[in-house]
């Protein structure tokens, strides 16, 4: 059997070092901010061994919330790779101890080269902290090793301060839902988060019908969009030229099914016969999740894409397949 008792005792340690965090964040904390937000040039994240890991994570989470950072090895820096840091960006270097030689290193070319320096770091009166435009204080009062040597809690209470860094960055900057999609176009996370408009299908691929066309035709549409449906369009009653494409109404496949259950004739009606008025229809601004819940409200498998108000005029339709 493993030893679970020491498993929750990990976690224990792990979850209060971060706690222990919480009433630590001062002045400092609002200064780091203040350097990320202002940073003219680019973050750079330092560390040796898990705190490089635990940059990586940091610079990606950055990255991906609108501030350009990288991970730079202090290793490789003294062998060349220093000169990516330049005069306007802000190096954050973490060092549970402060006092990791590779960091150190560093220390004089960043003054140099006039780039500020935040750092992460356990030693409050360490070398590192002292040379740093910044301080963050990120000690532990013990590892949650055992041995109180394995670097833990001290790694995960740097990724916690990274991730309350990049968050509190993230509002500070004006981040918004547009600009996160921009950046995670790919998979499930970016496409509930993108606008209909991208996601819709429109012009050509878009079922449209009139509401005096007969019924063939009609199928024939449907069909051959493959949406299952089809918006019908055709005078609104205001007499201008603008309402002669309003959109009145929708056909699906349900309703053809109904019909033709009721009736044998449907080859003899037009759209207007047989379509169901005033269907639920969105703006093109609307965020994919939001049309995704209205649907799945509403019990449907398609939505309109429409704009203006009256008359709405049909510029799209979303399908629930595209949201999935």
């Amino acid at each position: 059997m493993a030893d679970r008792s020491l498993a929750r005792r990990v976690l224990e340690t792990e979850a209060a070092a971060i706690l222990a965090l919480v009433d630590r964040l001062d002045r400092n904390f609002d200064c780091a901010v203040s350097l990320l937000s202002h940073c003219k040039g680019r973050v750079i994240l330092t560390g040796m061994g898990k705190s490089g890991i635990i940059c990586r994570k940091i610079a990606a989470t950055l990255t991906s919330t609108g501030t350009a950072a990288f991970f730079l090895h202090p290793a490789e820096a003294t062998h060349g790779d220093l000169g990516v840091i330049q005069h306007d960006d802000v190096v954050v270097a973490l060092s549970h101890s402060g006092e990791t030689d590779e960091l150190l290193r560093l220390i004089e070319t960043i003054r140099r080269l006039g780039a500020k320096l935040i750092a992460i770091t356990g030693g409050r009166r360490s070398t590192l902290a002292q040379a740093a435009d910044v301080a963050i204080d990120c000690s532990v009062a013990a590892e949650a090793c055992p041995l109180n040597l394995v670097p833990t809690a001290s790694t995960t209470a740097a990724l916690a301060l990274g991730d309350a860094l990049a968050m509190t960055l993230l509002v500070e900057k004006g981040f918004r839902e547009e600009d996160f999609v921009s950046l995670h176009p790919g998979g499930k996370l970016g496409k509930r988060l993108m606008r209909v408009e991208a996601l819709m299908h429109a012009g050509a691929q878009c079922p449209i019908v009139r509401s005096t066309t007969r019924m063939r035709d009609v199928i024939y549409e449907m069909s051959r969009k493959g949406l299952g449906m089809t918006c019908v369009v055709g005078p609104d009653g205001d007499g201008t030229e603008r309402g002669e494409d309003a959109l009145l109404g929708i056909i699906t496949d349900g309703d053809l099914r109904r019909h033709m259950e009721r009736a044998a004739n449907i080859l003899e009606l037009t759209a207007g016969d047989l379509m169901t008025p005033d269907p639920v229809a969105v703006p093109r601004t609307t965020l994919a999740a939001a049309a995704l819940d209205l649907m799945e409200q509403r019990k449907i498998t398609s939505i309109v894409v429409a704009d203006g108000e009256r008359p709405k005029r049909v510029v799209g339709v979303v399908h629930l397949h595209d949201l999935w």
